[in-house]
């Protein structure tokens, strides 16, 4: 009896949800909420944890659908016949797979990107009235771990077949829309003068051609002036950021262009309309309660009719267009009033586009700034790392000249922490590029493995130089050497437990600089060796940000070069390969020199002592 009650029950649930299904196709023309109704009731009605609807795009031979990563709406594209849904929309056969990781026509980057992981699927095409198939419709995962049934393959068919006709009687009303509209846009451009079509012609590359307020005005104002014979013209407009209202005034008889002006809101005519959202039309401006001696009193004619229009936006009134003193006495006709309502129209529409424009732009460079300083502040935990190390020297240290070495080193760190600094003000205004310049890897190598010792100090590693200090390389120092720390901390961390031995080597190789540091660590973990160059990727390293290999890829490619890792449970090793225009490989008298100084193992100098070298 349980088992009756529960086939009644699931029997009603499809009846019931069929016909909500069928209800909403016949009443709503809105493809989106159609399509979020039919996913919903799909996912429901199948006991599935989501659903997916692609369409075909014949013309790229692939499926399109979108779905939501975090805060971002990203596209997925497959190509028909690969994966199972691109199978199934070149079949037209519905496909119920039982594990999708055992199925070779899987593809599972999308489980890899999101971390969802697909089991059960139940696939079937979309068909049109004449059997064409434009998408396929897929769910997932039966709830509780269960299989789908052919019962749910005979659901969803019938589903998907509804959905297929309703999405095309949508497309085609909204194809029907468009094209009255158009018809109906097109009607009303041939009643328009060939004066006013030569205007918004010119105005639009006017606009185009526009790269500020300021130009956009002068390039609009004149021409709309001259249009409906005009002594002034008046754009006012609110900024973006402060609401302050500005007036962007056209004086015909006063050389030199556009002014510009602040004014209060309601002070004026043109504030007011800005204000009230009501077009304003008056024979005689001085006489309106609105008149403003300071706004318009200003020009330098006797002002007279007045013409004003709002300017309307997506949120609603954002300026105001006004004419003044029409030529000859006259007052401003209806035909005067129809353009003036026409360029406020496309001038909104230039507004709002140069505005979100420089809105983007804004965005995109205070994200990449904000990358920029995630980087930056991960990078400085190697001279901080120094810096404190020799200030723990020189509170042991009894010699006056150990200190002054101390004081050097520690100084040195502060210079790498000022040209961070530099780096992100350099790049706030534009100007970020690599500082590519001639390193004596001797030196280079010398200072690095003295800075290295702080990390590795009071830990069972072992720390093995092998620098064919005969270079001479062409690479930016700072980025390089923070790339080489990031990739020696990870290794030292990765050997902290156990213990084991950093490896550094550098050479010429083919014409490229090639920098090897390995590590006899545990390896890369499985979980993250395919994103591992990704920012924020991490391995649950304690206090990590998953910046530090980023940073490496990203110098590596500032220097037209390109970075790869070799993993094992017996260690890993990173390779950074920088091409060289031109190699050098004998040192200069200036080189030796500096060789003979470089601090690196085998060398007569006083090695770091943090540093344990073989």
């Amino acid at each position: 009896m349980h088992a009756t009650e529960q086939a009644l029950a699931r029997a009603e649930r499809i009846s019931r949800t069929l016909r909500e299904v069928g209800l909403a196709l016949g009443t709503t023309n809105d493809l989106d909420s159609l399509l979020e109704l039919v996913l919903d009731k799909v996912t429901e009605l199948l006991e599935a944890d989501r659903a997916t609807l692609y369409f075909i795009v014949p013309e790229r031979g692939e499926l399109l659908s979108r779905v939501v990563v975090g805060q971002e709406v990203r596209s997925i594209r497959l190509k028909l016949g690969h994966g199972i849904a691109g199978s199934v929309a070149q079949t037209g056969k519905p496909e119920r797979v039982k594990d999708a990781y055992a199925d070779p026509r899987f593809e599972g980057e999308w489980d890899a990107l999101t971390g969802y992981r697909t089991n059960t699927m139940l696939v079937v095409p979309l068909k049109d009235h004449k059997g064409q198939i434009t998408g396929v419709l897929q769910v997932l995962n039966k709830r509780n771990d269960g299989e789908f049934t052919a019962e749910d393959e005979e659901i969803l068919v019938a589903l998907s077949t509804q959905t297929a006709v309703a999405i095309e009687n949508s497309r085609f009303i909204l194809t029907q829309t468009v094209r009255n509209k158009e018809l109906s846009d097109t009607k009303l451009q041939l009643e328009r003068r060939l004066r006013d079509i030569e205007l918004m012609f010119e105005l639009e590359r006017a606009t185009a051609r526009s790269d500020s307020i300021e130009s956009l005005a002068l390039a609009v104002l004149g021409r709309v002036a001259y249009a409906c014979e005009a002594e002034g013209v008046v754009l006012l407009l609110a900024e973006p950021e402060s609401g302050d209202l500005v007036e962007y005034a056209f004086d015909a008889a006063r050389p030199g262009g556009i002014q510009r002006f602040g004014v209060k809101s309601g002070e004026g005519i043109v504030a007011s309309v800005a204000t009230s959202g009501e077009v304003v039309s008056l024979g005689d401006a001085r006489k309106a309660a609105s008149w403003s001696d300071r706004a318009e009193g200003r020009y330098t004619f006797a002002v007279g009719a007045a013409l004003v229009h709002p300017l309307y936006g997506e949120d609603g009134v954002v300026g105001a267009l006004g004419l003044f003193t029409k030529r000859g006495g006259r007052s401003f006709t209806e035909e005067d009033r129809s353009l003036l309502r026409l360029v406020c129209a496309n001038m909104s529409t230039a507004v709002r586009l140069f505005r979100a424009s420089q809105e983007r732009e804004r965005g995109e460079r205070l994200t990449t700034i904000g990358r920029l300083l995630s980087q930056v502040i991960h990078d400085f935990k190697t001279p901080m790392t120094v810096i404190s190390g020799y200030v723990q020297l020189m509170q042991d240290a009894d010699s006056r000249d150990q200190r002054t070495e101390y004081v050097e080193r520690i100084l040195e760190q502060f210079d790498v922490l000022t040209a961070m600094q530099r780096e992100v003000l350099e790049f706030a205004r534009g100007e970020r590029t690599i500082f590519v310049r001639k390193v004596y890897l001797s030196k280079f190598f010398g200072d690095l493995v003295r800075q290295l010792g702080h990390e590795i100090d009071g830990r069972a590693v072992e720390l093995e130089v092998a620098v064919d200090t005969k270079v001479v390389a062409r690479f930016d120092e700072g980025r390089v050497a923070r790339a080489i720390h990031n990739l020696a901390r990870n290794a030292v961390e990765a050997m902290a437990e156990r213990g084991g031995k950093l490896t550094i080597s550098a050479g010429m190789e083919d014409g490229a600089l090639v920098i090897r540091v390995a590590d006899t660590g545990p390896g890369i973990p499985p979980e993250v060796e395919g994103r591992l160059f990704q920012s924020f990727v991490t391995a649950g390293k304690a206090g990590g940000t998953g910046l530090g290999l980023a940073i490496v890829k990203k110098t590596a490619e500032e220097h037209g070069g390109s970075v790869k890792v070799t993993s094992s449970p017996e260690g890993a090793m990173f390779e950074l390969r920088l091409p060289q225009a031109a190699p050098s490989t004998e040192p200069s008298t200036h080189a030796r020199r500096r060789a003979r100084q470089a601090r690196i193992p085998g060398d007569p100098a006083p090695k770091s002592p943090s540093a344990k070298m073989p």
